[in-house]
């Protein structure tokens, strides 16, 4: 081993061995208060355990914790990340696999401190960094409903992490970096309906988990400004909540957003997507106080100014003429020769916000997979789009995308073959 090599040995060596002190000093000063026992008194009301049911639609629990025909809240849902996979726990009241032996305590101090109940650290994909903000009642009901479920044996899977992301010394080290329990705390110059909003967004509704950028060991950065995010491995663009050109809401009507959460499309827009997800598991279901406290917080967000793209001579490329012929031949049928799309049925892509995103991402999803609505009760047979993975290759879709991006005056940066390639 050369000199060099064993410096940087040594190097890596010391900063793990800081890091791993620096996390250890951190959970000791943390703190965390001592599990409940077990035979802890319990006895939740009608009118906790339906509040608990409606607060678990509103947190979209059931979209990690249950599996595609499985038991509901039996877990088992591998949630994947850039270190490895993160399987969700059983939260059905089994004794012996799911929280049958947890108390209330213990289930608060899931949400608010990411323990177990054995005082495990547990991993940020559950998102405790937002659940945090929950308060103890919600808190309460939620565990209310859940140990109203039926009881399912399921053993909780081993999570597949790389070294050292699956030790808890690491874990340890992230928290002391990333992490802080916290209560919210409404802003007394604010509405209530703002704070209702905002206590919704920031804190079980868990939007900055997409909403928000990431830096290198997968913390949001700057979480209650939504900025929009690359959702890693899933190959879809969380779009802005604050910018004007991406998903920003500050210049729309309350009720538009309001349809867009309950119906999942409003005004020309639709949810797709895992945003299809959230409307169809979630937002659809919450009462309409609820969703327009979320628009009228959303609204209010300290708005970013959209970003510009410098005009090409498209009209004069290949790959426009290529993508004009691809456009009339697959697409003008239903979103019309001007892109002028069809009123509620196919959405306009002339100067469409998601048309013009600096990433082609989901413009990519929605044409290899198709692009779909969620089902909603005031929705039930939304329109969609078939999938053209089988039709089109990766340079004739780069071509009708760059001529979608670029037409009607649209004025998005052209999509390249290799964008198509590495966005699937």
């Amino acid at each position: 081993m050369n000199t060099r090599t064993l410096r940087l040995t040594l190097g890596l060596l010391i900063l793990a061995l800081a890091g791993a002190a620096l996390g250890i000093w951190w959970t000791a000063r943390e703190g965390s208060p001592p599990p409940a026992t077990s035979n802890e008194r319990f006895s939740p009301t009608p009118q906790q355990i339906e509040r608990g049911a409606y607060l678990a639609r509103a947190g979209n629990c059931a979209a990690c914790h249950t599996t595609r025909g499985g038991a509901p809240y039996a877990g088992g849902v591998g949630i994947t990340t850039p270190f490895g996979t993160v399987f969700s726990s059983n939260l059905t009241p089994d004794s012996t696999t799911g929280l049958g032996q947890w108390s209330a305590a213990d289930f608060w101090r899931a949400m608010h401190h990411g323990r177990s109940r054995s005082g495990e650290l547990l991993y940020p994909a559950f998102p405790y960094t937002s659940y945090t903000l929950v308060s103890r009642d919600d808190s309460d009901a939620l565990f209310a409903y859940l140990r109203s479920l039926a009881s399912v044996s399921s053993p909780n899977q081993p999570h597949t992490l790389e070294f050292p992301y699956s030790s808890q010394a690491a874990l340890a080290v992230w928290r002391a970096l990333f992490f802080r329990p916290a209560q919210f705390e409404p802003e007394g110059s604010r509405s209530t309906e703002w704070n209702r909003g905002a206590y919704l967004v920031r804190g079980l509704g868990h939007c900055a988990e997409c909403h928000a950028q990431r830096n290198a060991l997968g913390a949001a950065q700057a979480p209650q400004e939504l900025r929009g995010g690359l959702m890693p491995l899933q190959h879809w663009y969380a779009p802005s909540l604050a910018s004007t050109g991406e998903a920003g809401v500050g210049q729309d009507d309350v009720d538009a957003t309001i349809a867009l959460l309950k119906t999942g499309v409003a005004q020309g827009r639709s949810a797709m997507g895992p945003m299809a997800e959230v409307v169809y598991r979630s937002t659809q279901y919450l009462r309409d106080s609820d969703l327009r406290a979320i628009a009228v917080y959303l609204k209010d967000l300290p708005s970013v100014q959209p970003q510009t793209h410098q005009g090409t001579a498209a009209d004069q490329t290949a790959q426009f003429a290529d993508g004009k012929k691809i456009y009339a031949l697959h697409c003008a049928e239903c979103h019309g020769e001007q892109g002028e799309g069809a009123q509620g049925a196919y959405a306009p892509l002339a100067e469409n916000r998601a048309v013009g995103l600096t990433t082609p991402t989901n413009l990519v999803q929605a044409v290899l997979n198709g692009g779909f609505a969620p089902a909603t009760a005031a929705n039930p047979r939304p329109y969609g789009m078939p999938p053209f993975r089988q039709i089109l290759d990766d340079r004739e879709v780069a071509a009708v995308l760059t001529y979608i991006r670029q037409a009607w005056g649209n004025a998005a940066p052209p999509v390249s073959a290799l964008d198509v390639m590495q966005y699937q």
